[in-house]
């Protein structure tokens, strides 16, 4: 007979307990199976978000992060005669020379997209030069006609706390300064510029700049060109790129450095070119961008005559093919010329040290006409520039730039980061401690560079200076004397000269006060940011 299975056995008793552990019986294998894999959808939906985020940041990184450069030289099609910037007019009152400039909004031409909105000071780009002698006393009437503050600042000039222009002395729209002081420092090229907390760069790249040329007796003695605006021009190389519409575009990107341009300007002229008249000019380089490092050289690879550096002549003429200037740095040059010869003035690839890019390219032509006339000799001794002796140093002080910071700090209006004592020197040790491209500038006074990684400072580095590039991890021996103007409420700056690092907090104050003065600083008005945070 046959039966269904299930009835094939009889039902069967129960088993007897079980001595010692029970038997585990293993769960299901579906509920194992949906936590495994929730555990692996948990960890893998941060890995792809990750892995979307570094994508998308690579791409992003690198497209944003290749350097803006200009065309590659021997590309340029030079077409607009070099402007030169006007002298501004002064008058003598009570024995004191008054300038007057104005900060102002403007359009200027510079490409055939459209007019730019720009800044300027008497104009709608850049500023007048200024011109006083040594022992002068000056007086500089200053109108904001802005639509917010600013300062004007005098970059190289020896002058009390209370005059120099820096954050500590805003100018609120609408508003008029008048600062006051003598000139009492050696012939120079020194210029102007805004210096507001935080938007510096702002308000130099649209425009607002200029240069104060100093002169002396003993400058003047010298067989130099000297006829302004004819074999004596003031060189002010900047770099901007352009939207559609013809606007400056200032996006930063990745870019460590700052914003860089792709077009250069030069004295406000696009692509510009020199008529030459005379045997030899004397060319004063001023490094007017917010960024960008400059190496000047001729195309040909001519020598030219190094005469001056920021704060005046050097001992004697430095030949040389290149003189690398960062962004403040000025240098006077005199260079040769042939009857109808053409000469490109460019830029250099930077020292690869300074991680500053690779770009080449050209900056003006000379065009040196059919007969020219003589210029004398370049004289084989300029300045006495007395040997740099740091034996009665008062202090020795150590600085460090790393990211947006100088010793682990970022700038704060309200704190007194030096003090030092009127009639003593110093030694500042400055030191870049990253691959990225940092610079070093002091208000008020012009520094000696002892050494250079222990060794003397080349030629180029033996006079008097006040701004310096700085590569990584190399190490500079600063002699800076704080001669005159004390000030126990005023400070003076020492700060990285790429203006969006200084704009980030990239910056200082010192204090001058005389012998056991007590520091007592004044906040700018109005300043209440006590982490000036940016």
């Amino acid at each position: 007979m046959t039966f269904p299975p299930s009835a094939q056995r009889a039902p069967q008793p129960p088993s007897p307990p079980t001595i010692g552990p029970p038997t585990m019986v293993p769960p299901p294998a579906a509920p194992r199976r949906r936590r495994r894999r929730l555990i692996i959808v948990l960890v893998a939906i941060p890995l792809a978000v990750l892995a979307l985020l570094v994508a998308a940041g690579g791409i992003w990184f690198a497209t944003n992060a290749v350097r803006k450069a200009p065309p590659a030289a021997g590309t340029i099609d030079f077409h607009a005669p070099l402007a030169v910037p006007p002298l501004a007019p002064s008058r003598v009152e009570n024995g004191v020379r008054i300038f007057e400039l104005t900060a102002q909004e403007g359009r200027t031409s510079f490409v055939a997209q459209g007019d730019t909105p720009t800044l300027g000071y008497d104009g709608t780009y850049l500023g007048p030069t200024l011109v006083a002698e040594r022992g002068e006393q000056v007086r500089v009437d200053v109108t904001n006609g802005l639509a917010d503050p600013t300062t004007v600042h005098w970059h190289g000039m020896h002058l009390p706390a209370a005059m120099d222009g820096g954050p500590s002395s805003p100018i609120a729209a609408g508003g008029t300064w008048q600062p006051e002081w003598t000139i009492d420092q050696p012939a120079s090229t020194l210029w102007y510029h805004p210096h507001l907390h935080g938007r510096t760069r702002e308000q130099v790249d649209a425009g607002l700049a200029g240069m104060f040329l100093v002169q002396d007796d003993e400058e003047s003695a010298l067989a130099l060109p000297r006829e302004y605006g004819v074999d004596d021009l003031p060189v002010i190389v900047q770099d901007r790129s352009f939207n559609s519409d013809g606007s400056f575009a200032g996006g930063l990107g990745m870019q460590f450095d700052g914003v860089l341009g792709d077009t250069i300007l030069v004295n406000g002229t696009v692509a510009p070119y020199l008529d030459v008249s005379t045997e030899r000019v004397r060319l004063r380089l001023l490094n007017g961008s917010s960024a960008r490092m400059y190496d000047f050289a001729f195309a040909d690879g001519r020598e030219f005559a190094l005469v001056g550096t920021d704060g005046g002549l050097l001992e004697a003429p430095v030949m040389a093919t290149d003189i690398p200037l960062s962004p403040g740095e000025r240098a006077e040059i005199v260079v040769s010329v042939k009857p109808g010869e053409r000469t490109v003035l460019r830029s250099l690839a930077p020292d690869p040290a300074l991680n500053a890019g690779s770009a080449a390219f050209d900056v003006m032509e000379l065009r040196a006409a059919a007969p020219l006339a003589t210029s004398p000799e370049v004289p084989s001794r300029l300045a006495d520039v007395p040997a740099a002796d740091a034996s009665g140093a008062a202090a020795e002080r150590d600085f460090v730039m790393s990211g947006h910071n100088i010793n682990d700090r970022q700038m704060d209006l309200g704190r007194v980061d030096v003090v030092a004592t009127v009639d003593t020197s110093e030694v500042w040790t400055v030191r870049n401690a990253n691959p990225l491209p940092h610079s070093f500038h002091v208000h008020d006074t012009q520094f000696r560079i002892l050494s250079v990684d222990g060794a003397p400072p080349p030629a180029r580095l033996a006079g008097y200076k006040d701004t310096i590039a700085l590569e990584r991890d190399r190490e500079y021996r600063l002699l800076v004397r704080f001669d005159d103007y004390a000030d126990p409420t005023t400070p003076y700056m020492y700060h990285c000269h790429l203006l969006w690092h200084e704009d980030q907090g990239m910056m200082g104050q010192f204090l001058v006060v005389e012998p056991g003065q007590q520091p007592d600083l004044k906040r700018p008005e109005g300043d209440t940011d006590d982490r000036h945070d940016h």
